[in-house]
């Protein structure tokens, strides 16, 4: 065999050789293809499934108004806001804590975030409230009183609730929870003396206000 016949022959053979590597790589991609393709559908039935067990298991709460508001009541206001307290309380609510309470009991733990607003209702000011007495303007103040004292439902929240085995959770539990934190919250406004500092901050801001109208001497009396 010349020369001409054996390079002849080495690139026949590696024609060859890359036509078969060809061939099988474009076969391992078909069949790749086709069962990827197969399996698919299975693959998003199985998430679709996934998926709706995860909201049967979770369920979203769905809240739908009512289209229909009606107006009660409108009044005008002339409230001087003085004073606003941020308060953080933690509420125990609990029922059937007896020695059957792991069985029969209910218990939560609430904690709540509040606010408690206070001020001066200045539609209550009289005439004879304010006298002019020898250059001295003399102030009498309706006293001071809580407009607002309601929790911050987006910071409040049941941090724990433990409810007996062969109960149901108690519905008006966490319900109950809310209205003595309200009145927990105001109550502990009051003791920190939020009304006595509205009345102050009321003062202060009033005088400043007569003051800018000319009145130079303001005083408030009981």
């Amino acid at each position: 065999m010349n020369k001409t016949s054996v390079v002849f022959f080495l690139v026949f053979v590696v024609v060859l050789v890359g036509a078969a590597y060809y061939l099988v790589t474009s076969i391992q991609q078909s069949a790749e293809s086709a069962i990827g393709g197969a399996v698919a559908p299975f693959q998003q039935s199985n998430a679709a499934l996934q998926t709706q067990v995860s909201n049967l298991m979770n369920p979203t709460p769905t809240i739908i108004p009512d289209p229909i508001t009606y107006i009660n009541e409108i009044r005008a206001l002339a409230r001087l806001e003085t004073i606003q307290y941020s308060v953080e309380k933690v509420i125990t609510a609990e029922i059937g804590q007896g020695s059957f309470g792991f069985l029969f009991g209910d218990k939560l733990l609430f904690v709540a975030h509040g606010i408690v607003i206070a001020g001066i209702d200045m539609e209550k000011i009289q005439p004879g409230d304010m006298q002019l007495v020898n250059g001295v303007l003399q102030v009498r103040l309706p006293p001071a009183e809580v407009f607002v004292a309601t929790l911050n439902n987006e910071k409040s929240y049941v941090y724990d609730r433990n409810t007996g085995i062969l109960t149901k959770s108690v519905q008006d539990l966490e319900t109950l929870a809310r209205q003595a934190a309200e009145r927990e919250i105001l109550m502990a406004a009051q003791e920190d003396g939020i009304l006595l500092q509205a009345q102050r901050n009321a003062e202060l801001f009033l005088y400043k206000f007569f003051q800018a109208l000319g009145y130079k001497d303001v005083r408030f009396i009981q």
